[in-house]
């Protein structure tokens, strides 16, 4: 049986506890952000390329992708704290092994396997010690909390890594990581698990489908911006004239399919399943699911536009990047923590509708601000009402979904959730970054054809040369490439400013998909219960 409610030695014990899970959260989230401003410095540090690095923060993703439900199952059957730890303990020597990597193949056994092993049991098992530590009225707020400590991650990975990056070393990033688990280490000890009474065997054929399933389909569309979506892309893979990426997520949602009859096969022999289908049907729990889904979509991709606008169309630094992304982390952790406190019976739904609606606004009112004389300051309303929107969310989807089934259920929800985070976050940086590129393309495209300044070789050159996708180039970096050509003064004007209108175009084409996204994620919140957990239904 799993421990009840609210077992934490009175509030200092509760507060640690919470601390102690808020701070692995912070960890896991740290590590999908804080390289992004670092990755030419950590590539010529380790004798390798930018790709080379790329390609390991993308295999991170994949590990946490494909062992997250494996890992919420593990959990339940060794109990949630001892998995927590476990899962401290490879983190920790994964950080430590990229710290002190010499090479791309022992920074990919660090940082990629041994943290994406170790995320994967730390995350599941974060979200059933909530659920384990603390009574029913009181999870709102503290499912706020560790989910607003991700998001503040995330915002503040850029600037702990420029800081890192521009007055030490990127390593230290990585070693300071070590400390960070060795803490959390000694203050585990006071969270309280029990391990369940009924031991069982781990479903291998489901952990094996399940993570083949995810691991591809999250691979095919981290890859959708080298190979295109549906059309290949130049010297990209194909099959039947159609980009692998297509294949790819239709292979890995065929191996999901085949999880899920697996595990319904093994439900109705008695055999305990990786993952319970019977849960699947619950309405709130599926809800809660989507919204999350939802959730991160959106906020990778705001993730990955802002940062995007600010250090490359407007030229900022990393620190003064981190720094304008500040405001999103005040408005998150506000509603994450003011709503439950000062609205304790308040209506789940309504908050989450109110949360995506700021998400709304907020994509819209960044895309209305976007112009060619507009300065960072522009990001700062927006990134106010996302931020809110987003500590709106995280207050009660926690709550919302593992108070939709029993307690000794928390692990594999954990595991679950975990895993559609995971896809909402692949999804929702791929379709951005394919938008951005698309939009940007095309309008580059237009306006080069539309410039009688421009010879008509060059427009044919930059025709043929954008089918493989036109990068996002800082004005800098277009004029250091176009002296390189050896373009007239003329010429180098007019790419400037086409390059200037297009990348705004491609970010309002980003903005976008993230607006209409958000508009779907309101037919969804029907699902969400309209009362409290453990409050009586009118």
């Amino acid at each position: 049986m799993a421990p009840r409610g609210g077992s934490a030695e009175g509030p200092a014990g509760a507060r640690l506890v919470l601390l102690t899970l808020a701070a692995g959260q912070f960890l896991m989230a740290l590590d999908s952000s804080v390289m992004n401003v670092s990755i030419a410095t950590v590539a010529d540090d380790v004798g390798t390329t930018v790709t080379g690095i790329q390609g390991a923060i993308t295999a991170y993703t994949l590990v946490m992708a494909m062992f997250m439900i494996p890992g919420g199952k593990v959990g339940a059957l060794i109990g949630r704290k001892r998995a927590f730890m476990i899962g401290c303990v490879v983190y920790g020597c994964g950080s430590l092994t990229t710290a002190l990597a010499p090479n791309l193949p022992v920074l990919l056994f660090g940082w990629s396997f041994l943290e994406g092993v170790g995320a994967a049991l730390i995350m599941p098992a974060i979200v059933a010690l909530v659920a384990g530590n603390f009574a029913t009225e009181r999870r709102p707020a503290a499912y706020g909390i560790v989910a607003a400590a991700g998001a503040v991650a995330i915002a503040l990975g850029p600037l702990i890594g420029g800081v890192a990056t521009t007055y030490f070393s990127w390593r230290w990033v990585f070693a300071g990581e070590v400390l960070v688990v060795l803490v959390i280490l000694v203050f585990a000890r006071r969270i309280a698990d029990a391990v369940g009474e009924e031991r069982s065997r781990i479903d291998l054929v489901g952990a094996v489908l399940s993570a083949l399933g995810l691991g591809i389909f999250v691979y095919g569309v981290l890859r959708s911006d080298e190979w295109g979506w549906f059309r290949p892309k130049p010297e990209a893979p194909s099959w039947l004239g159609v980009s692998m990426v297509v294949w790819a997520m239709l292979v890995g949602l065929l191996l999901v399919w085949l999880f899920l009859h697996w595990e319904a096969r093994l439900a109705a022999r008695g055999r305990e399943p990786l993952v319970d289908p019977a849960m699947l049907r619950n309405r709130q729990l599926t809800g809660g699911l989507t919204m999350f889904f939802f959730q991160y979509l959106v906020q990778m991709g705001v993730f990955f536009v802002v940062p995007l606008y600010l250090s490359v169309a407007l030229g900022l630094s990393a620190l003064a990047t981190g720094a304008r992304i500040l405001p999103l982390s005040l408005t998150l952790l506000a509603a994450a923590l003011l709503i439950p406190r000062f609205l304790p019976e308040v209506s789940p739904r309504r908050v989450v509708r109110l949360g995506v609606l700021a998400l709304l606004a907020g994509a819209v009112v960044l895309m209305a601000a976007l112009d060619a004389d507009a300065g960072a300051e522009v990001v700062t309303v927006p990134l106010l009402l996302i931020g809110l929107g987003m500590g709106a969310l995280a207050s009660q989807l926690g709550s919302v979904t593992v108070s939709a089934v029993p307690d000794s259920r928390s692990a594999e929800v954990g595991g679950v959730q975990n895993a559609v985070t995971n896809l909402g976050a692949s999804i929702g940086t791929a379709l951005a970054g394919s938008l951005l590129i698309a939009a940007l393309t095309s309008s580059f495209l237009a306006s080069v054809e539309q410039d009688p300044a421009i010879p008509a070789d060059v427009k044919n050159r930059a025709a043929v040369e954008l089918q493989s996708g036109v990068p996002f180039l800082s004005d800098a970096q277009l004029t250091t490439a176009l002296d390189e050509a050896g373009t007239s003064e003329e010429v180098t004007r007019a790419a400037l400013d086409a390059n200037a209108a297009a990348r705004l175009d491609g970010l309002r084409g980003a903005l976008a998909i993230l607006a209409l996204s958000s508009v779907l994620a309101l037919f969804f919140t029907a699902r969400i219960p309209s009362t409290q957990p453990g409050t009586p239904r009118p």
